[in-house]
């Protein structure tokens, strides 16, 4: 009896792999959570590539671009991640044969340390609240495994490997090209390592120069204020997870943008839960901040255009904290908690003017200013929009060095030693801003409007706890 034969034809609608089902991602037309913008809104829906979100794109591409370099079946992977990227390579190795290290900062979600360690990755969880070069951070970290795992290990480097975009280029901008075309007016996306707007936004200004790209940054992190100063602040810890830099990764083009928009963690939580409950869209915090980032652009640009918006991984690597009531209580998050306060309320609480300077004005006259008004450092703006800062100590360093003299401009001065925050920035937020910046810089639509110090916070807290115990 003949022994029968079966054909290894693929069969139809069927791929090889899970890697082939990456993209063909659809996008909707937001409905209730846009309705009073003027633009029309929509989402690229990411999250539902089978890793789960938009970094699938780039880490295959990173991980053929290997490959093509020597990596072997066998071989290992390691990855600094905030949690998608490590899942879309855990994905990807899983299918071609390789091991994964994976080192996440702190603030990460339980959900996603389980995920990562059911592919078998291993998993090294580092503080959050450390400098970019510090040896404990997970960026230097993850340096140094890989660098006890080699010759046989890839150091997927996504922050500065030019595969990461080269993957949204490659895949996620044709693809929206090919939905949208010409009707397509603003692509909006949250700013992170830079491979969605350096590539997939890249690409699309190839297409058409006319194509706004509007990059998300959450308060906290370095890009808001350098994009609109020019000068690096101090970064500072933030909840929302996957979004947002401490440093520059060289794979971020900041030249692409076109405007920029800062969110705060309550608003891009509070749309995240919106989107799911409104809208239908199981998405999580990171994709909440670039709609809510996208709302306030459309508000202010008052236009009527076509606004794509990538949304990025699923809701359920955030159960136990974005849809988690008690997390978000606990946070201050819902409308039901108030907290402290905001520092709008630190602001009213002021018996002072706000006091600026312009960079043209001479060391003298500022030195009138700190003086007369009894306060030791002062914004500068120029045109209405912030420089920076300088503060008695420099004009003492000035002074003392000879390097020059009173009727020098202020503007060689100016430093970068503040943070940056909204009107409606928490308390509790504020106070970690001011263990690590000198002060904070009050902008309420890139207009500065207050400055808080320690001293002012502390006053205001002491105020509001004799008022309690009165």
């Amino acid at each position: 009896m003949r022994t029968p034969r079966y054909s290894r034809a693929m069969m139809k609608g069927a791929v090889s792999d899970l890697s082939q089902a990456i993209g063909h991602t659809p996008i909707v037309k937001l409905n209730k959570v846009a309705r009073d913008v003027p633009g029309d809104i929509y989402v690229k829906c990411e999250y539902l590539n089978p890793g789960g979100s938009h970094k699938d794109r780039m880490a295959l591409n990173m991980i053929e671009d290997a490959e093509r370099n020597g990596l072997k079946p066998g071989g290992y992977i390691v990855e600094a991640t905030s949690g998608n990227t490590g899942a879309s390579l855990a994905m990807i190795s899983a299918i071609r044969g390789y091991k994964c290290v994976f080192v996440m900062p702190d603030k990460m979600s339980q959900e996603k340390i389980a995920a990562l360690r059911a592919f078998g990755a291993r998993v090294v969880v580092c503080p959050t609240a450390v400098e970019a070069d510090d040896p404990r951070s997970y960026y230097m970290t993850a340096k140094r495994i890989a660098s006890e795992l080699a010759p046989n290990c890839f150091y997927a480097n996504q922050y500065h490997n030019p595969a990461n975009p080269g993957g949204q280029y490659k895949s996620l901008g044709p693809e929206i090209w090919d939905q949208c075309g010409p009707d397509l007016h603003v692509f909006c996306a949250g700013m992170g390592t830079g491979g969605t707007i350096t590539g997939a936004g890249g690409f699309l200004k190839e297409k058409n120069p006319n194509i706004k790209i509007v990059g998300i940054d959450p308060v906290g992190s370095l890009y808001y204020d350098f994009v609109k100063s020019g000068r690096i602040t101090k970064p500072f810890s933030y909840k929302v997870e996957g979004i947002g830099e401490d440093f520059f990764p060289s794979t971020m083009n900041l030249k692409l943008l076109d405007e920029i928009v800062r969110v705060d963690d309550k608003e891009c939580f509070l749309m995240t839960r919106d989107l799911v409950r409104l809208e239908g869209l199981n998405v999580g915090g990171s994709s909440g901040a670039a709609v809510a980032g996208a709302l306030k652009y459309s508000r202010a640009s008052g236009k009527k255009e076509n606004i794509l918006i990538v949304v990025c991984d699923s809701a359920q690597k955030y159960l136990s904290k974005i849809f988690n009531d008690d997390w978000m209580r606990e946070n201050g998050f819902l409308e039901e908690e108030k907290g402290i306060g905001t520092v709008a309320d630190i602001i009213k609480s002021h018996h002072h003017n706000l006091v600026t300077a312009t960079s043209t004005e001479k060391v003298r006259d500022v030195i009138e200013k700190l003086k007369t008004k009894g306060i030791s450092q002062v914004p500068v703006v120029d045109g209405g929009k912030l420089i920076g800062i300088v503060a008695e100590v420099d004009l003492l360093r000035h002074l003392v060095t000879g390097s020059g003299t009173l009727d020098s401009a202020v503007g060689p001065l100016v430093e970068g030693d503040y943070a940056t925050v909204t009107p409606d920035t928490k308390i509790e937020l504020l106070q970690n801003v001011l263990t690590d910046a000198k002060l904070a810089i009050v902008l309420d639509q890139g207009k500065v409007v207050g400055i808080v110090t320690k001293i002012d916070l502390i006053e205001f807290l002491a105020k509001k706890s004799a008022a309690i115990t009165a």
